[in-house]
């Protein structure tokens, strides 16, 4: 039995964050990506996301193994992917049907040995042009490109360019024959943002860390509960089956989400914020209810998250207050409500500043008022370790 033990949450090609191959996307190169695992095992398999394809995307050859330094994989270590068999195949669009679930390709499993915690390196190579890329903006670890066919060179010297984002691969799946793992599903919080680059600082790298199970990262950074966005993907009530329900092994679900439906309107500095409607308590709980709704039949266990404080970025503001304020009191007494969360954890308390419980604690702001940092995301894994 296949467990997911990593995953990144699609998103369409865009300028995104920082600088990223997503519109251009590729041809006649190789990219070797790191991703963290959450659980091991003795075989493994990838799985390819085409979401926002326009057209069929050919992948001529792919290959993973354990990271070394840099884009280097561990000599010996390195195995061919295929896909039915073969080692090439097509990576389609979705189109709401198809062979391909939401333009998802899975390969076959491989054996490679691999522990908890472990990263493993994975190159995909494209022969033809792809087209824009479906992609993660916000990896916050390296990801290589380089001229050719490198798919079976275990050294990193052909790769002469980098980015912090993941193109095409969602998700790494280990036979560790487990069904405990623990989905986060929220914004850039969850996301990581904050976190150092590199470290696998991120909440979900702590709370993998402190209770030894799966731990899966579906955030994407400025992801609403309610609206879809063009940066920042779609709505979360629309995005869940994909980036969480259809994951394998999944047996627990962690909602942090609306600070983003609550704080756009309050801002004018991103023009991808809008339209940002002004939306009311009522309609996020109602979005919370939903996310409850589909998680429940799912037969999963549900908790809700409160916001975390954020006085004094450029989310708050009068409305910002008040609606942060009623979502957190409907979400920390939802376990007494039909239709509310199995279970509750209080980051919003856990964090604030004791001084000024609208704002994060000093200690666990990355600076801006509205993320945490290495330590706040340690913090977060703590106390939604204590319920799991």
């Amino acid at each position: 039995m296949f467990t997911a033990s990593w995953t990144a949450s699609p998103q369409l090609p865009s300028e995104g964050f920082t600088p990223n191959w997503s519109r251009e996307g590729f041809w006649r190169q190789s990219l070797r990506q790191v991703v963290r695992l959450s659980a091991g095992g003795g075989r493994l398999r990838v799985r390819l996301s085409h979401a926002y394809g326009a057209s069929p995307v050919r992948v001529a050859g792919a290959s993973v193994g354990r990271t070394a330094a840099g884009a280097g994989v561990e000599p010996g270590s390195l195995v061919r992917l295929t896909f039915g068999g073969a080692g090439d195949a097509e990576l389609h669009p979705w189109r709401g049907s198809g062979t391909t679930a939401r333009g998802e390709l899975v390969s076959d499993d491989v054996p490679l040995a691999v522990a908890a915690g472990e990263s493993v390196t994975v190159t995909l190579y494209f022969d033809a042009t792809t087209g824009p890329a479906t992609f993660h903006a916000q990896a916050f670890a390296t990801t290589y490109r380089g001229e050719g066919d490198l798919s079976a060179e275990a050294g990193g010297e052909g790769f002469d360019a980098v980015t912090e984002s993941w193109y095409f691969l969602s998700a790494v799946e280990v036979d560790a024959g487990r069904t405990d793992a623990v989905a986060l599903f929220g914004d850039s919080i969850t996301d990581g943002f904050g976190s150092t680059p590199g470290a696998d600082r991120r909440w979900s790298d702590a709370l993998a860390e402190r209770t030894g199970r799966p731990v899966l990262n579906a955030g994407i950074g400025g992801n609403l509960l309610l609206n879809d966005s063009a940066w920042y993907g779609e709505g979360g009530i629309r995005r869940l089956r994909r980036d969480v329900l259809d994951r394998p092994g999944v047996d627990t679900l962690v909602v942090l989400l609306g600070l983003n439906d609550i704080g756009f309107s309050e801002t004018d500095e991103q023009p991808t914020y809008k339209p940002a409607p002004v939306v009311e308590a009522e309609e996020l709980i109602a979005g919370h209810r939903e996310l409850i709704r589909q998680g429940r039949v799912a037969g999963l266990r549900v908790i809700g998250a409160t916001l975390l404080p954020f006085g004094g970025s450029d989310h708050w503001g009068g409305h910002a207050a008040k609606v942060s304020h009623e979502l957190n009191e409907w979400i920390r007494r939802s376990g007494e409500c039909a239709g509310g969360y199995d279970a509750v954890v209080d980051l919003n308390r856990a964090l604030a500043d004791p001084a000024d419980p609208d704002r994060l604690h000093p200690s666990y702001d990355f600076g801006d008022h509205l993320h945490p940092n290495d330590a706040g995301y340690a913090v977060m894994a703590e106390v939604v370790s204590t319920i799991l």
